[in-house]
């Protein structure tokens, strides 16, 4: 009978699961978290081929453990899923490295591996509650518009969406139609920047046969073709003063007359603009018409830049690589503490699009596993120190002085209202300030003006 192996007390006090392979990948040791975590008891598990114990998927495609023993190289943090004993299907993230005697030679591996399932659970649960319809954020202006969000959808008001180029507007647009009474009926999207006055003209209001040259048939425009629903003008800020026209009638009248046609056409439809310029200060130039300004801003949602809202970057990367994972089949696990805060510094001049391209391109160098530094684009990857005299990426204490900063300039200098928000004591956050040498703000929040030394 085959004698109950040798538990190491040292292996078996940690919470990770551990197991060690000889050269033909046969199992030689496994500790108790192995057990607890696979379900395989060890005396089991012992000298079986690894593959016949972990069932993963990675075994027969990408084994790690192969990979160490064939290149000498390390594997860090890969991510896999295994099957238990009992057939569940659990995400693990393991590392693997080569296991010498005392004479230094080679006599196998080891791999240790960490179970994941909570940590998918609390993800699930923070995208859960932090998120609305597909947009995503913690910050106090996203929590701010989702609750808002269902009462400017029940009226029938028009919407005007403002913000930079890609924080999210046609997903607001999107959100409020969904959440609408007009949300089983269609939902079209134009961007009038994108298109010259004829075409737009065409585009949005339709034509008769015969209205010109081309025009053979019939065409119906976007507004009748959103009847019972919603229209998205988007970019409506780029529109000519000469259509600002023609849509203050559609607006107002509630009809189009397409071209060629000799009686308007009543339309039943919800008008959702979005903007990422200065209306109001476009309507002082004399660019945009005052009056059809104030028919499409009834409501007006803003939505903020993202390095307005840092605090939900980890969120997005949660959620972009989920997603990611989704449409390329990969089982990439997340980002290093050095990606992270790259991605925390960076100042997004193309906002929540700009992040998901970030994290498209890292996909395409990172087959699993953690993305590192290395995998993110030319100008995210850290400046050589040597050459810049940099210290590479930002620092856990510049991390949270940006935070602080960032709250107190959301809230005009008031340091209760800032320390309600970061979820800290305000005699904290006094220290805080001193400690990390953050600069007064000009006010207090209240009106009030800071006394500077």
């Amino acid at each position: 009978m085959p004698t109950e192996p040798t538990p190491h007390p040292i292996l078996d006090a940690i919470n990770e699961g551990v197991f060690t392979v000889d050269l033909h990948r046969r199992i030689t040791g496994f500790n108790r978290a192995a057990e607890r975590i696979t379900g395989v008891r060890r005396t089991e598990a012992m000298g079986r081929p690894c593959f016949e114990v972990f069932r993963a998927d990675i075994c027969e495609t990408d084994c790690a453990l192969a990979r160490t023993l064939e290149t000498g190289q390390p594997v860090i943090n890969a991510a896999a899923r295994i099957y238990t004993a009992d057939g569940r299907r659990v995400p693990i993230r393991i590392s693997t490295a080569l296991l010498r005697n005392a004479d230094g030679r080679i006599v196998g591996a080891v791999e240790t591996f960490q179970d994941l399932t909570r940590i998918e659970q609390l993800q699930k649960e923070l995208e859960a509650r932090y998120s609305f319809e597909d947009l995503i954020g913690r910050s106090p202006a996203m929590q701010s518009l989702f609750e808002i969000l269902p009462r400017v959808a029940a009226s029938e008001s028009t919407v005007l969406i403002s913000g930079e180029s890609g924080t999210g507007k046609e997903l607001v647009a999107r959100a409020v139609h969904n959440l609408s009474p007009r949300g089983k009926g269609p939902f079209v999207a134009i961007n009038c920047g994108a298109l010259p006055d004829t075409l737009l003209e065409s585009e949005l209001f339709g034509y008769k046969a015969g209205a010109f040259t081309d025009a053979r048939k019939d065409k119906i425009g976007r507004f009748v073709a959103a009847r019972g629903g919603t229209l998205f003008l988007d970019e409506i800020g780029d529109v000519s003063t000469a259509m600002q026209v023609r849509l203050l009638r559609a607006v107002q009248e509630r009809s189009v007359e397409p071209l060629g046609a000799v009686h308007p056409t009543p339309v039943d439809v919800r008008l959702v603009a979005a903007t990422n310029k200065d209306l109001a200060d476009l309507v002082r130039q004399g660019r945009f018409r005052e009056d059809l300004y104030y028919r499409i801003r009834v409501v007006e949602l803003r939505l903020p830049p993202l390095r307005e809202r840092r605090e939900d970057i980890p969120l997005l990367v949660d959620h972009f690589i989920a997603r990611l994972n989704r449409l390329q089949g990969k089982e990439v696990a997340g980002v290093s503490k050095a990606v992270l805060m790259r991605l925390m510094e960076h100042d997004y001049p193309g906002n929540v699009r700009e992040l998901e391209n970030i994290l498209e391109h890292a996909f395409v160098l990172c087959q699993q596993g953690i993305i590192d530094v290395g995998h993110l684009p030319p100008e995210l990857r850290p400046a050589d120190p040597v050459e810049t005299g940099t210290v590479g990426p930002m620092t856990l204490k510049a991390m949270e002085r940006l935070m602080i900063t960032e709250a107190l300039r959301r809230h005009d200098g008031n340091r209760q209202r800032a320390a309600a928000e970061l979820g800290i004591d305000p005699s904290t956050l006094y220290r805080k300030i001193r400690a990390l040498k953050i600069a007064p703000t000009p006010t207090d929040g209240r009106g009030r003006r800071f006394r500077q030394p």
